[in-house]
This record gives structure tokens, sequence and C-alpha cells, in this order.
């Protein structure tokens, strides 16, 4: 607690009660914090009630008096000895002097020297009786305040103090942290915007403790209070760093948020928190189970909303678990990227339930030895009417991160089965795979619903196969083994996705009820020229084969890499060596069209044989 000057200039230590009122005063997080709308107008009030050039909401500090609003002075404080409010706050009664001139204390105030020569205080009281300092009204020229005047500005005081307490407890402070919350912060980042000149490079920073799932493991593990504690040690490692010069607000569950001051030099700003943050990797007491990150977004004002500010906080933050020392700072080029997978994940909800937007397009699977289509894989495809095509690389990453991949899985199983049963209409017999993810695989009665699907379309279980990544099953292998093995005993076929890039192993394989490996186009591509890839991919469908799996290879592209897998003895391929993905009819086309060659291509070779015969 800082030392309080008296009135005859000399420091001394603060009494008891002047202690507990700075405490109180500061509990308030008033001190510094941007001028409000909600007190300016209180201060145009009372000097148009007083008709007087100045008024001020002035608040007393250990040695100062704070203006947190003010009208008709410069000043946003004085020294609090000798200042008339100082006088308010320790007599706790009005104070009206009609001349300073004539006052004894108040004459060398820089009051008197701004040409000011009549005042008039109210306090400014808590419910717990303590004064933080004085609505005040000032002139020019001595004058008299009559009874009315007084009780006026009296309750004047306490529309401010009420203001306060509004401000203070209702909607606006953490109920743990007891700190100023995501309403507090808007609308003072509004307040402080519109006292700094438009056009001006201001900076915002967020504290984020933990990510989700440590906050989750903390409370399953230690309970709420650990939580609390964790809580309590970031807002004190804050405040350290900040300063008492700063508000700090608690805007969601582990992130704090404060608005730099003082045109803080970013540069230097990165590397102070780079150091707070290795010093509290080293003896904070939550350090082993949670990773604190800063995210800093600079900002226009004028241009910029609270909201966005925050989520570039917020983007930032998140960012920064990427970043050498956990510190980062907002890229207007990443958030792009991240209101673009937003905007497509509202629009692909909508396109689900559509019928012109969402369509499905095949690629052929060849056997290796004799050239002829076996099967094909199902593709998703989007036309968006605004955004246009959107890449399947684009936006099932965004999908399947949210629940809308089950119901996507869902819509490309029933387009698959109904082609299934229009093409066996049309006399073609073909195995169709299509891609699950792993939200499908711990979906309530995944396989009874596929089940279901076949038999409504009359489609035999084995015209279908299902493909799965190996990293799906590892991330909930009870469950995903159990659903993969009722799928299994129904007839319909598995097929390992990818492989080759995730859990790949000889006792993994084992475990899964499989019938098909597929090895992954980033071993494809290289296979025709680098030797290393050759003998691994050779390894692995030696491995397949052993466990009795068709092996199929993905991407195969040119007539080299397709020589090179038929001696390795792959079984099938799938990729633009043979053809692009196509619509259902252009499939059918290209499916007769080979069929017919095929038939051309064996009778020839019958009569070439009859003929040497």
């Amino acid at each position: 607690m800082m030392d309080v000057a008296t009135r005859d200039g000399a420091v001394c230590a603060p009494s008891p009660y002047e202690q507990r009122r700075l405490a109180a005063l500061r509990e308030l997080n008033l001190l510094d914090s941007a001028p409000a709308e909600a007190f300016d107008r209180i201060t145009r009030m009372a000097a148009r009630l007083f008709d007087l050039p100045i008024a001020a909401i002035s608040l007393t500090d250990s040695d100062r008096q704070w203006f947190k609003s003010r009208m008709g002075t410069p000043r946003s404080q004085i020294p609090r000895v000798p200042a008339p409010c100082a006088l308010v706050t320790e007599s706790q009664a009005v104070l009206v002097v009609e001349d300073l001139l004539e006052h004894p204390l108040l004459q060398a105030s820089l009051l008197v020297a701004d040409g000011v020569r009549f005042y008039a205080g109210a306090p400014l009281f808590t419910r717990d009786g303590f004064c933080l300092g004085a609505l005040c009204v000032l002139g020019t020229e001595p004058r008299r305040v009559t009874l009315e005047e007084r009780a006026a500005l009296t309750d004047l005081a306490a529309m401010v103090m009420a203001q306060i307490e509004l401000q203070h407890a209702l909607g606006r402070l953490d109920p743990i942290s007891g700190l100023p919350n995501r309403t507090q912060f808007i609308e003072d980042f509004n307040d402080f915007c519109r006292d700094r000149p438009a056009g001006s490079v201001e900076t915002a920073l967020m504290f984020n403790l933990a990510k989700p799932e440590e906050l989750d493991a903390a409370v399953r593990v230690m309970g709420v209070g650990y939580v609390d504690e964790m809580l309590d040690e970031a807002v004190r490692l804050l405040r350290t760093f900040l300063g008492d010069s700063h508000t700090i607000f608690h805007v969601a569950a582990t992130k704090f948020a404060c608005i730099l001051r003082n045109g803080a030099d970013r540069a230097g700003t990165v590397a102070r928190l780079r150091y707070m943050l290795a010093d509290h990797a080293d003896h904070g007491s939550a350090r082993f189970v949670t990773t604190a990150t800063f995210g800093l977004a600079p900002f226009v004002v004028g241009d910029a909303v609270a909201a966005d500010v925050l989520r570039w906080c917020h983007s930032a933050a998140h960012d920064a678990h990427l970043k050498p020392g956990r510190v980062g700072v907002y890229d207007s080029r990443h958030d792009a990227i991240y209101q673009r997978r937003f905007t497509l994940l509202n629009a692909f909800g909508g396109a689900l339930e559509r019928d012109d937007q969402l369509h499905l397009v095949f690629q052929p699977k060849v056997d290796v030895r004799s050239g002829a289509c076996v099967g094909a894989e199902a593709l998703l495809r989007w036309s968006h009417p605004q955004l246009g095509f959107v890449s399947p690389g684009e936006f099932i990453p965004v999908v399947e991160r949210t629940a809308l991949m089950r119901a996507t899985t869902a819509w490309v199983i029933e387009q698959t089965i109904v082609q299934l049963a229009r093409w066996r209409a049309e006399g073609i017999a073909l195995k169709v795979s299509l891609n699950v993810s792993p939200a499908n695989l711990v979906e309530a009665d995944f396989a009874g619903k596929v089940i279901a699907a076949l038999a409504r379309h009359g489609v035999a279980p084995a015209s279908l196969e299902l493909e799965v990544t190996e990293t799906a099953v590892m991330e909930q292998h009870q469950q995903a083994t159990a659903a993969l093995e009722a799928i299994a005993q129904a007839g319909i076929g598995l097929a390992i996705d990818d492989f080759g890039t995730g859990y790949s192993s000889l006792s993994y394989l084992q475990t899964l009820p499989a019938d098909v490996v597929k090895i992954d186009q980033s071993f494809i591509r290289a296979i025709g020229t680098d030797e290393r890839t050759r003998l691994l991919v050779a390894t692995m469908i030696r491995m397949a084969h052993s466990l009795d799996y068709r092996v199929v290879a993905e991407g195969v592209e040119t007539e080299l890499e397709l020589a090179v897998l038929r001696e390795l003895d792959c079984d099938e391929v799938q990729g633009y060596y043979y053809a692009r993905p196509m619509a259902a009819a252009d499939f059918s086309t290209w499916y007769a069209a080979r069929a017919a060659s095929a038939i051309r291509s064996r009778y020839s070779t019958v009569l070439t044989s009859a003929s040497r015969s």
C-alpha cells in the first residue's frame, strides 16, 4: 500500500480506514479506466444545473485526484494535496468553497492556477461507507450555494454511486474472479475509443491460461476449487506484469483481456510476455497441467469494434500454441482463413437440406492384371450458388470436426446406395466404396442404419464397401471395432484407407475385420523413381497379402507407376491414369466403353491365337 501525503506535505503511512478505503476504490477497477458516457451524462447535468463551466467526478487515490469524468478542464488528474476533493474525502461531507483564494489550504491548488475560484463537492459513498471522492462543480467567479443546490449536488453524487454499483454488480463482474466481464470490456472499449484520436493504432491483449481439454482434465481430477486457484494465480501474474494502470477483464472461462495503454511498444511487449510465460512455466503452480499463451491484436480506433478485437485476440492466443514463446500477434490473413471456414460450415448445413448443391462423383477401380473395372469410389462434391465449386480438401476437414459429419456420411451412404440400385437396373454390377469418419464409428447403431438403407433399396450388402482410416479406428478403438465387426458380419466390405500414414503394424491389422488395404497416394508418387519408396510399398503389399487382404493403390497417374505396381503384385489401382472422378451418367458411359473395349481386345486375342494355330 502506498504512503499518503498529508495537507502539510508530509508523508505518513495510511490509517487502517484509508487502507480499506483505497482497497475498496481499487476493487471497483475505476482508476485509469476509459471515460464512460454513463458518467459523462451526470457530469453534464451537474454543470447545467449549477450553470457552471466545469464539473467532474473525482476519485481520491493515495497521491492524486483522478477524474473519471470531466468537462471544462483539460486535466485528467491533479495532486491530492492540496485539492478540495481530498478534503471532501477526508471530511466525508459536502464542501462548498465560495472563493478558493480565501481558503488557507487550497490557495496553492492547481485549480486556482487554472483560474478556478468557486468549488462545491458532494462525497461519493459506497454501501460500506467508504468515501471514494466527490462529484464537484467549479466556476471562475466566487458564488454562493443555496440549500436546494446542496441537496441537488448530493442527489447527483448518489446517482454517480448508483451507476458505479450498477456496473460493478449487475452483469458486469465475473462471479469467480470478481473482475469485469466481457460485457464491461465491450462498454469500456467503446469509451476508450471515444477518448482516443480516430485512426490511432492501439493494442488489445488476451491471456489464455489453458486449452479447453486441459481445463476439463483439471476439473475432473482436482475439482473446480483447483481451477479457481489457477485463475487467482493468473490474475496475480497479470497484475504484476500490467501494473495498476490497466483494467483486466475476465472475458471467458480461462481467458483474460485488457487494452494496453500509453502507446505500448509491441516488440518490447512480446519480449516481456515471453519472459513472463517462461517464468510461469518454471514456477507457476499450474505449470504441469496448463499451457498458457498470449494473443495481441492491434486495432485502429474508429475502424474496429470490441467483438472483433476480442475475436482477433482469441485467434492470436490460439495460434500462439504453435509459436516460439507462445505469444501470438493477430494476422488478418489467418483471420480470413478462419472466416472462410466458418462461412463454409454455416453454408454446408443448408446444402445438406437442399437437393441442388451436393452431388457424388465416382472414380473407377481397375484390376491390375485384367484391366477390368471392378469397382468405384464415391466422392462428395459441393457447388455453392455464391461460393462456386468448393474443394472437398477444403470443406471436409471443416465439417468432420462437427456433428454435421454424421449427417454428411448418412447423405453419401443414401445417395451411393440409390446409385447402386440404378446401376443394377442398367446391368452394371459394381462394388462402390465410400469414406466413413471417426464420428460415424461411435454413432449409435451405425451398422444397423447402413444395413437398413441397403434393404430399403434392395441392394446386396456385398455391393457396398466402407473405407476407414487407421487413425479413425484407434481414436475410439473399442467402439469402432465393434461397429466394424457388425458391418463385416452383415456382408458389407471394409477397407483400410490411407494405409501407411497412421498406426500401421502387423498386430494392428490382425484386429480389424477388413478385407482391403488402400495404400496412400503419397507413397505411389515416388514409387517409380525412389528405390526406398518402392521397397516400402513392396513390404506393405507382401504384409497385406500374408493376411489375405486385397491391395488397392491410390493416386496412380503414370504408366511407370502402373508397371511397378503390377510387378509388385498389387491387386487394384485407382487414379487419373485411368480416369478422373466422374458424375454417375459419365461413369456409366465410361464403364460401357471400357467393357466393350475389353470384349474387342479378348476377341482379337482369340482370333490371333486361332490364326496362328
